[in-house]
Parts: structure tokens; C-alpha cells; sequence
């Protein structure tokens, strides 16, 4: 599988800035969460979603005991060592030691990243030592 051009999924990435946060959707410039916004780079970057997300609660990540979302991505993505990661690939963070990775960032550049945040909605910011650290999982998006 041949990983898809990293300057495009970051352009894509950025079309979303501003993008409201909104849980469970995934429409660029009405809302999404940080998994609709990897899902909607998805749908532009490599096509239609290989399969429907079920819905979630807010709490998921408390009450999984398994890796749902790196389970998810290795199904339709190249993953990579974490140290790999470089802008273009998405990240899944652990947003508590030894809790389950439950958010999810496109990398922009070397040091920064892009993703939904409550409140924020589409952000991008540094990829500060504190995220860096919480990084679990790394993935390329695939060629269409």
C-alpha cells in the first residue's frame, strides 16, 4: 500500500481550521470531533469511508477495554512506528497513562498538529513534549 502525498493531506487538514467542534459529526465548516475530522480527510484524501461508525458515547474511551481506534486504523491504513510519524500521518493520543488512545491529531509539520478540540473546535497548535508524549499509535493515509 502506497501512502498518500503529505502535502495534500495537510492542505486537506487545514481546510478544516475553524470547523466548530460538534461530538459525532464530520462536516468541514459545520462541526465535527477528532474523529470526524480524520474522517472527513478521509473521504477527501483517499475517498468514501470503507465502513459506517457506529455511534459513541462521550465516555467510550473510559468503558472500552480494547484499542477501538488503532484496531479501526489498521484496517485501512499503513501504520508506523510512533518515532516515524511526520506531517501528513494521523496520530492517536492517550489522553491518561494506561487509558486507551482516544483522540486523534493530523501532524502538520515537524512540530505542530491539527485536530478537534472541545470548545476550540478545529485547531492547530504545537506539538508541545506534553502531546508528543501521549502519541500511542502513528498512521499514513493511504494512496486513493
Amino acid at each position: 500500500m502506497t501512502s498518500a502525498d503529505p502535502a495534500r493531506v495537510i492542505a486537506i487538514a487545514q481546510s478544516w481550521l475553524g470547523t466548530p467542534y460538534h461530538d459525532q459529526a464530520s462536516l468541514r465548516g459545520v462541526g465535527c470531533d477528532c474523529l470526524g475530522l480524520a474522517r472527513g480527510v478521509w473521504r477527501e484524501v483517499v475517498g468514501p469511508e470503507p465502513f459506517p461508525i457506529p455511534p459513541y458515547s462521550r465516555d467510550w474511551g473510559e468503558t472500552w477495554p480494547r484499542e477501538v481506534l488503532a484496531e479501526g486504523a489498521r484496517r485501512m491504513m499503513i501504520e508506523v512506528e510512533t518515532a516515524a510519524a511526520s506531517p501528513g500521518g494521523l496520530v492517536l493520543f492517550r489522553m491518561q497513562p494506561r487509558a486507551i488512545a482516544k483522540h486523534v491529531g493530523i501532524l502538520t509539520g515537524p512540530a505542530t498538529f491539527l485536530h478537534a478540540y472541545e470548545r476550540l473546535g478545529v485547531i492547530e497548535e504545537p506539538l508541545t513534549q506534553s502531546w508528543r508524549r501521549r502519541i500511542a499509535f502513528a498512521f499514513l493515509f493511504p494512496q486513493r
